[in-house]
């Protein structure tokens, strides 16, 4: 077996230099209380996310990725807790915060999209009241006339068609596409250093995925904002993704450069991920899907989360394994990363 250099946070540091993390996560754990024992939705992940760039984080549905930045926006209710970690933005412990404190952050300097909008968007409220209650809570409006002067300037940097005539509209009155584009209008409405985008794309036709994720991205530039895209796809992380961290069963098993890792994946997963998805340049080949499924979060203990799904296996790997350094900027959770086949 080949030996494995130690990993050094300093390994993940871009190479812009003097680049400080905006957003650095380290150690998070949280837990959900259950019947059938603790949950540990969220193990140990250590994340950052710097100024200007966009990290994607994908893995498969229950993987911890919507939880993680839940904890990030103090959003963790009853059963759940954040047990272990601390999570610092420009600096500042986000974890030590008090509510208020908390609240005058969200929205304003971090903001996030969830994953359905007819959902996330209230149904009794129109676009306009739920544009110009966060523009009021954060002071970014003098009185509610100019409060919607401004909603109608969102909705149009957002794309909404006679975004005047349609402010007084309510949720059900748009397309699944115009209430994405309304939830990223809310999100950007303070202007943040951060956009949270959960699963943007969530049940929207494929051209329409496309309009949003450009939409996302043409903001991004615009505004010189830092994006972490929540997706289970890495074709969509491929494309938007400065940065990928893969997640499996609440830990980071692989992250670094997104097109290092699509080219020459080091953990057996991230494997599996793209092999399980169509390619047009390996016409013919044949997709082999992941066998197995996510074990039971309750009943995890210390081993190698993905062991018991994974070809390359063995005695060694039920035990926990820590991150391992395999290249500029590369992390990988897997004893075996030099001789995953890529």
């Amino acid at each position: 077996m080949h030996s494995i250099p130690a990993f050094t946070t300093e390994a993940l540091r871009p190479t812009v230099a003097g680049a400080d993390a905006l957003l650095s996560i380290r150690g998070l754990a949280v837990r959900f209380a259950t019947r059938s024992g603790m949950v540990t939705a969220v193990d140990g992940v250590d994340l950052d996310v710097y100024p200007g760039e966009c990290l994607g984080l994908v893995g498969e549905s229950g993987s911890g990725k919507s939880v993680t930045f839940l904890a990030v926006m103090g959003l963790i209710r009853p059963p759940g807790r954040v047990c272990e970690g601390n999570i610092r933005f420009r600096g500042r412990d986000l974890l030590a915060l008090g509510d208020a404190e908390r609240r005058a952050l969200r929205g304003r300097d971090i903001a996030m999209t969830l994953q359905d909008a007819l959902t996330a968007l209230n149904p009794a409220f129109t676009v306009a009241s739920q544009i110009v209650e966060v523009l009021l809570a954060h002071d970014r409006a003098d009185s509610r006339a100019q409060a919607r002067s401004q909603a109608i300037e969102l909705m149009r940097l957002v794309g909404i068609p006679a975004a005047g005539q349609r402010l007084d509209d309510y949720p059900h009155q748009f397309s699944g596409g115009m209430r994405q584009r309304i939830m990223v209008a809310i999100a950007l409405a303070c202007r943040p250093q951060l956009l949270i985008a959960d699963e943007p794309t969530t049940a929207l036709d494929v051209t329409i995925q496309a309009q949003v994720l450009e939409l996302i991205a043409s903001l991004r530039a615009k505004l010189g904002m830092s994006v972490v895209l929540i997706t289970h796809n890495l074709g969509v992380v491929a494309e938007y993704c400065d940065r990928v961290a893969v997640m499996y069963a609440g830990q980071i098993v692989e992250t670094g450069p997104t097109a290092d890792v699509i080219e020459a994946p080091r953990h057996p997963y991230t494997q599996g991920l793209l092999q399980s998805i169509p390619r047009l340049d390996r016409h013919g080949e044949r997709i082999r899907p992941i066998q197995g499924a996510l074990p039971d979060l309750s009943r995890l203990g210390e081993i190698c989360r993905f062991e018991p799904r994974c070809s390359l296996r063995t005695a060694a790997c039920r035990t926990r394994i820590p991150m391992f350094y395999v290249g500029p900027q590369r992390l990988a959770r897997c004893i075996r990363v030099h001789d995953v086949d890529t």
